[in-house]
């Protein structure tokens, strides 16, 4: 059974794009080494319509019975699933070459691929994020989103005795890091061996587009500064926002503000959020048109 869902996995590998026919080999022998397995028979089964999500369980569900996973919590499962995933994940500079590469001919279709990608490596995960709940509430002041996000798993209480027990470390400084690509976690810090970001030059600086893992709207996504520094809302704050909504036309982009009870939760990073939706603000409509001297092509309101 355990050779199956080895098969299962490496298939489910091939067919969205994380390897290639001539790495299926590899594939295996990586995932064994993984699974702490030594032999391997393959099934010579044709897999219909595979999902990820149970895959992932038999595994993880074999390696808890070898006593490979020493702990069948949420949050150990999700490093060792991750540690999976993280394997048949391409190298950063692959990742990149192929975003940048649909990127030339049409922005939309580098984000349409890059977001498909995000979820096939189980960085966004399908199961959980289809129990988000979302509707609409129409109010005296238009309509309005509302979202319960129930795809950040809770942590369990083995996890966070297991965190106070651990040794600080300053690395990766916060979860919107650079240095968090490919991290491999621990029972303080999630995961990120499946996560690749894409650079982006922002008015001569370099920052990092990702998406969140714990999508509130639809391509809900997270530019980052390439730099550790706290959140400053200042002039160059616009020109950065300007700047991106012009390399990616079709998503909208936002800043938290930089208080600390108004803001983001994470503040000590400099970071947006932006996405392919429709905020209602968006849709509003002006109560009062506001003209700036000197400026006549400004369109405000």
């Amino acid at each position: 059974m355990i050779d199956e869902a080895v098969s299962k996995l490496v298939t489910y590998a091939l067919r969205t794009g994380l390897i290639q026919e001539n790495e299926t080999v590899w594939a295996v022998n990586t995932i064994l080494d993984a699974l702490k397995l030594d032999s391997y028979t393959d099934p010579g089964k044709e897999w219909e319509e595979l999902e990820l999500a149970p895959i992932l369980e038999e595994l993880l569900d074999d390696a808890h019975a070898r006593g490979v996973l020493a702990e069948n919590s949420v949050v150990y499962r999700d490093l060792f699933d991750t540690e999976l995933m993280g394997r048949l994940t391409p190298r950063p500079a692959q990742v990149i070459e192929t975003f940048q590469s649909l990127y030339r001919e049409d922005p939309k279709r580098a984000t349409d691929w890059y977001y498909k990608f995000s979820q096939d490596t189980n960085y966004i995960r399908r199961d959980r994020i289809a129990r988000d709940m979302q509707w609409k509430v129409s109010t005296e002041y238009g309509e309005l989103d509302i979202t319960i996000n129930l795809s950040k798993p809770e942590k369990d209480p083995k996890a966070i005795a297991a965190a106070r027990n651990m040794k600080s470390t300053s690395y990766p400084k916060c979860l919107l890091c650079r240095e968090t690509e490919g991290y491999a976690g621990s029972v303080s810090q999630p995961p990120r061996g499946n996560h690749r970001v894409i650079p982006m030059d922002l008015c001569g600086e370099t920052w990092y587009f990702q998406y969140s893992p714990y999508v509130y709207y639809n391509e809900h996504c997270i530019l980052l500064n390439g730099k550790h520094v706290p959140m400053k809302i200042e002039r160059k704050t616009f020109a950065r926002l300007l700047a991106f909504v012009e390399k990616l036309p079709h998503y909208f982009i936002g800043s938290n503000a930089d208080l600390p009870i108004v803001g983001g939760s994470i503040l000590s990073h400099d970071h947006f959020q932006g996405g392919c939706y429709e905020l209602p603000m968006a849709k509003a409509p002006a109560e009062k048109s506001i003209s700036f001297d000197g400026y006549p092509q400004v369109d405000a309101s």
